[in-house]
This record gives structure tokens, C-alpha cells and sequence, in this order.
């Protein structure tokens, strides 16, 4: 759809939406979420001296055990969130994950007057709809790979037939990071349009699909905090999508990242954003949507320059997670300034150090596992320099950490370059144990290999 969605029910229309402030010097703030992204977002938002109250909705294990009060209002509940924001006087919604933002909670609380860190929901098709983004794109001029679009099964099927592998399939809509197949043969191409068209494994996610080119090359990361008009990079980060080391293996939400990487470094940042990340944030105010929070290009550094695989419209996880860890400046003044528009780039500040985090996953993952895992030698882990361990999918029950998610902890470490940050990571990885699970053993090898020459 090229037109904003309609509003949640019982809610004004987009185009009425109002904006306050607060100006005061403290801020209530609410973290929607229950994540390891969302876990970073509260550690880090609890350091700043604005910070007065801190609500997060639902939470894990790890946000209860930091002391941090919550509620239990799920993400896609807009009208419940509304509610609760205004029952709690909150001064700054802070959505985590895409699902909210997509239906439409920036608009909802801009309506009441409550400022909210993310895009409106037009501007979250960008994650939402990769139709979207793809059209998007081609207006903006933004590199990316060739595409085609297709309602039904036996469109896609004489596309790929015609085509031949290898392939991008990809569900159109949200699939929790999941909703991409790579098909090296036109048989697994047919398959994953089965799969996705036929056999509904994404749900509505895949009424529509879109096929890609395969793009070789590198992936990278590129985030920039958004103001609406101007857009300021953060550090590049690699996240490690597939299951198993070696990128072998199903993709998944991410099973680990890093920052910097090597690939893309500091100096180029300001360069790459003029190119994937500016073009949009000026088109979108052009059409009256301008984009506020986080922007997203995923990246592949391919031998022809750097294309655009997708956005996304919030930190990335587990990027996240490292980001935060490399973050010295104030992310409530930075998130503040960014619903107000005017982000002063002097706020967005990092440690010349690196940081990066391992997932640690439930057994079975990204396919069914089970929870109720226990979980122990947290503090042992976190005795490391540098280490904070995040949590994902965690439950705290009478004095015990469960699993209660296939992504289930980021341990993440900060340290004076990559080697020495992977170092500290997976000391403190091997002081947890968990029943039934796993972690990949590689994660920042090709950054390391990048640095070295190799």
C-alpha cells in the first residue's frame, strides 16, 4: 500500500495528530518490549540522570532482575499501551520491537501528546512491507538488488522457473527476521514459494511474496538516529544470521553481532549514509511523513558497490545490544531530541573501543525448543570486565532464571579491539550453563580475518 494505514480503532486520523514535549528536566519513560534489545535499551536508559521512572512492558527475567518495573501490556496491544502511558503520566514512549511501530503506535501516541522514539506507521511499511521498501528505494534512487513481486504461487513459480537460481525469496511482510530464503536451486526456490505462498509458514507475513537477485558479497550494518530532516550515523555493526557457524544453517532472529566492523569503517559512515540512509529520510518528509527513531539498512558490500538487502525501523538484535554497550552519550537526550527535531550530532557520542555479544539459543532454534530451561553462573559471567549479559527469552520464578524464548541471552563484552571483545564474550559465555542449548563459536571471525589481511 502507498497510502498511511488506517488508524487503530477508537483513535483520530493520522493527519490529526499533535505532538508535546516535556521540557521539564526529568522524564517517565516506557519501553515496549521483551527482548534482549529491549533489555539494552532499559540498561542503558537507566544511566541517565533524565530518567525519573522507568516502566518496561512485559519485560524478561533480566529487566526484573535489574529492578525495573513493568507491566504486562503486550506490543501489539496499541490501545492497551495508550492506556497505560497515560495512566502513567509517561513523557517517552520508547517501542523496541517492529510490530507496534507497524500498527501504528507512534501514531496513537502522538495523538494523546506523548512523544514516542519510532517512525509512524506509514513510515514503518519500510520494515513492514518490502514491496514498500523496494518502491521506495527505486524513487529515492537507493541501490538495491532487482526485483520481482508476486501475489500467487503459480506467478512466483513461472518467474522462478524462468529465471533460475540462485534466488532471494522473502515473505512481504513481518516474519520476526525470520521470512528470507536463499535458494542456491530453482528446486529450493520453488520450495520456500511453497512454503511461504502455499503452506503458510509466515503466517499473513506471506500473502505476497518478493523475489530478489542474489546479491554476493559481505553484509554490514548501518544505523542512523533519525530527527525527522537529518539523519546521524551510529558505528557499523555485523549481525550473524545463520544458525551455526560458518553462516551453515536456517536463518534466524540473529545469533550474534559486533561493532565496529572492519568492513565498513568510521570514515565511511557519513559517506554510506548519504547514500542508503538520507535519500530516504528526504523523501519521506517530502510526503509528509518524516521519519523519527532509528533507521535501518541492512547491506551487502558487493563487488559493484554497496546495495540496500532491507530496513528496518528500530535497533537492530542483537545489535543492539553492542551499540548500546559502544554508547558514551545521553540516549534519553539523544531519543528527546530526535521527537522534538533537532538532533545535535555532538550528542551522539561512542567509545573507540569495540563490544561484541553471543546469543546464546535454545536448543531447536529458529524451529520449536522447549523453556523452562534453568540458568545459572549469570554473576559469574557478568564478574568478567567489560560483560553485561542481556537477557531475550528469560522468566524469573521464585528465584530462578528460566528459559522462556529460542534467543535466550546476548552475552555481550566490551574490550580494546574485536579479538580482545571476543575474548571477554566467550569466557563469559562458558561460565553459563544451560540445559539444551547452543551458540555459535565464530561470531566476529570474518572482522578479525578482516583486520588481519586474510
Amino acid at each position: 500500500s502507498k497510502s498511511a494505514p488506517t488508524s487503530p480503532a477508537g483513535l483520530p486520523p493520522a493527519g490529526e495528530a499533535f505532538c508535546f514535549f516535556p521540557r521539564r528536566k526529568t522524564v517517565r519513560i516506557l519501553v515496549i518490549g521483551s527482548g534482549g534489545r529491549e533489555h539494552a535499551l532499559v540498561w542503558k536508559i537507566r544511566q541517565s540522570p533524565l530518567c525519573t521512572d522507568l516502566i518496561v512492558t512485559p519485560g524478561n527475567g533480566g529487566t526484573q532482575l535489574d529492578g525495573v518495573r513493568s507491566a504486562d501490556v503486550k506490543p501489539d496491544d496499541i490501545l492497551g499501551l495508550l492506556k497505560l502511558a497515560r495512566e502513567e503520566k509517561v513523557d517517552l514512549v520508547v517501542p523496541g520491537p517492529e510490530l507496534p511501530l507497524v500498527l501504528g503506535i507512534t501514531d496513537a501516541m502522538n495523538v494523546a501528546g506523548i512523544p514516542c522514539f519510532g517512525p509512524d506507521r506509514y513510515c514503518a511499511q519500510l520494515e513492514g512491507s518490502k514491496y514498500f521498501a523496494k518502491d521506495l528505494m527505486k524513487k529515492a534512487g537507493v541501490p538495491t538488488a532487482e526485483c520481482a513481486v508476486f501475489n500467487d504461487a503459480e506467478s512466483a513459480h513461472s518467474f522462478v522457473a524462468h529465471r533460475g537460481a540462485p534466488l532471494v525469496i522473502k515473505a512481504d511482510g513481518l516474519a520476526a527476521g525470520k521470512g528470507v530464503v536463499v535458494a542456491r536451486t530453482t528446486e529450493e526456490a520453488l520450495q520456500a514459494v511453497d512454503a511461504i505462498m502455499k503452506d503458510h509458514v509466515f503466517g499473513d507475513a506471506g500473502r505476497q511474496v518478493v523475489i530478489e537477485e542474489c546479491l554476493e558479497g559481505e553484509e554490514v550494518s548501518l544505523l542512523c538516529l533519525c530527527d525527522g530532516l537529518s539523519a546521524v550515523p551510529l558505528p557499523s555493526a555485523q549481525d550473524h544470521k545463520a544458525a551455526y557457524d560458518g553462516d551453515k544453517g536456517p536463518n534466524t532472529g540473529g545469533m550474534g553481532a559486533y561493532s565496529p566492523a572492519p568492513i565498513l569503517p568510521d570514515s565511511e559512515l557519513e559517506k554510506m549514509t548519504d547514500l542508503v540512509i538520507r535519500p530516504v529520510i528526504k523523501h519521506l518528509a517530502g510526503e509528509n511523513h518524516p521519519f523519527v527513531g532509528v533507521l535501518y539498512a541492512g547491506l551487502m558490500m558487493t563487488k559493484d558497490g554497496p546495495k540496500v538487502l532491507e530496513y528496518n525501523v528500530r535497533f537492530g538484535d542483537p545489535e543492539c545490544q553492542p551499540l548500546l554497550m559502544r554508547l558514551d552519550g545521553d540516549l534519553v537526550k539523544i531519543m528527546l531530541a530526535c521527537t522534538r527535531g533537532n538532533l545535535d550530532p555532538s550528542l551522539v557520542t561512542f567509545t573507540p573501543k569495540s563490544a561484541l555479544g553471543v546469543v546464546v539459543a535454545a536448543e531447536g532454534y529458529p524451529g520449536s525448543y522447549d523453556r523452562g530451561m534453568p540458568i545459572t553462573g549469570l554473576k559469574e559471567a557478568e564478574s568478567e570486565d567489560g560483560v553485561k549479559v542481556f537477557h531475550s527469552g528469560t522468566k524469573f520464578r521464585d528465584g530462578q532464571v528460566l528459559s522462556d524464548g529460542g534467543r535466550v541471552l546476548c552475552v555481550t563484552a566490551l574490550g580494546d579491539g574485536l579479538k580482545d571483545a571476543q575474548d571477554r564474550a566467550y569466557r563469559a559465555v562458558n561460565r553459563i550453563t544451560m540445559p539444551k542449548s547452543f551458540h555459535r563459536t565464530d561470531i566476529g571471525m570474518k572482522g578479525i580475518r578482516h583486520l588481519e589481511g586474510k
